[in-house]
């Protein structure tokens, strides 16, 4: 049996390195639901994500964040788009989301980390990750300006709530949407989000590696109290992965099988009962288990590639992230 190859997804089938693969692999998705309904739009939206994290779009830097990176969104993309199709498949009429839907899925999912890419008139912020906290607002900012600009600005008011379903600017329970469907909607996306990174063959390293040095520049790592004193949350990339059981944990508790309800199962549908991310999931955590468990934190070897516009950016943003630690440290 082939070994998975660290930029596919989790059949081993799509390298979601690639933004022309996944947009074929989408596209064939959708087509054999909906045969007849025009998807120019969504061949759109794929050469436009490209532009953008590549540094081609208008008023934009390139991506510049390790973790989330060109991969990880395009991973999250073919799950929501697999998704999309499963749930339709898996339910009555009156309860489809349809074609326009499924299209809107696949652009919200494309452009849900948007926020992270810098502007190009701003001199203040030297990578993504220091907009961490404010990153989903940001990325509702860009599909708002974005889905006019491809004939789909009757769903701005939708896109930009949905969004929010895959972080935690917003209380979920204050994202107000008039139709059940569109609600449906951000579940799955927020789902795909979910399930697609956690099942990456390299998770483990990727949060240990990448994931830290984000918290670090975003300030999630060492936030400031109401005092302003510095808190210490995660204090290592192997802290961050000592911490993952856990976090695993209560996302699926309050995600996943929360607010989302169970909304991966529908993927039972397109693979013959089975549902190869959970199935992945539970690889990487029965593995980070036995590395807990024995201290061998050489048993996390992998170095996968990193899908940024940046020459070598894993050593840009660890540069970035040493001057941080010292200039906390420095001020107490």
């Amino acid at each position: 049996m082939q070994y998975r190859r660290s930029d596919f997804d989790v059949t081993n089938t799509v390298q979601v390195s690639s933004p022309d693969a996944v947009r074929r692999a989408v596209v064939d998705l959708f087509r054999q639901s909906w045969p007849h309904y025009p998807l120019d739009r969504v061949d759109t939206a794929f050469r436009d994500f490209e532009r953008l994290f590549n540094g081609q779009f208008p008023g934009y830097y390139g991506c510049d964040t390790v973790y989330h990176d060109l991969q990880h969104s395009l991973d999250g993309t073919l799950a929501v788009a697999r998704l999309i199709v499963s749930y339709d498949r898996t339910h009555l009429a009156d309860e489809r989301l349809g074609p326009e839907r499924a299209i809107l899925g696949v652009v919200t999912a494309l452009f849900h980390d948007a926020g992270y890419i810098r502007q190009t008139d701003d001199q203040t912020h030297r990578n993504g990750a220091e907009f961490t906290l404010s990153h989903v607002s940001r990325s509702a900012q860009f599909i708002g300006r974005y889905l006019p600009t491809i004939g789909m600005a009757e769903w701005v008011p939708v896109a930009t709530k949905i969004v929010h379903f895959t972080g935690y600017e917003v209380q979920f329970d204050q994202i107000r949407l008039d139709d059940p469907r569109d609600r449906k909607l951000g579940h799955l996306i927020g789902t795909g989000d979910l399930i697609a990174q956690m099942s990456d063959r390299c998770y483990l390293e990727k949060c240990r590696d990448r994931l830290y040095p984000e918290f670090v520049l975003g300030g999630i790592a060492m936030p400031s109290d109401s005092s302003g004193k510095t808190q210490v949350k995660y204090s290592s990339g192997l802290d961050v992965l000592r911490q993952t059981p856990g976090f695993i944990e209560d996302v699926r508790r309050s995600r996943l099988d929360g607010e989302f309800g169970s909304a991966y199962s529908y993927l039972e549908a397109l693979f013959n009962g089975r549902n190869p991310y959970m199935e992945a999931i539970e690889a990487n955590l029965s593995y980070l288990s036995e590395v807990l468990r024995t201290g061998r934190w050489p048993m996390l070897r992998r170095d996968p590639p990193c899908f940024t516009w940046e020459r070598n950016p894993v050593q840009n943003i660890r540069s970035l992230v040493i001057g941080h630690l010292k200039q906390v440290w420095k001020s107490g």
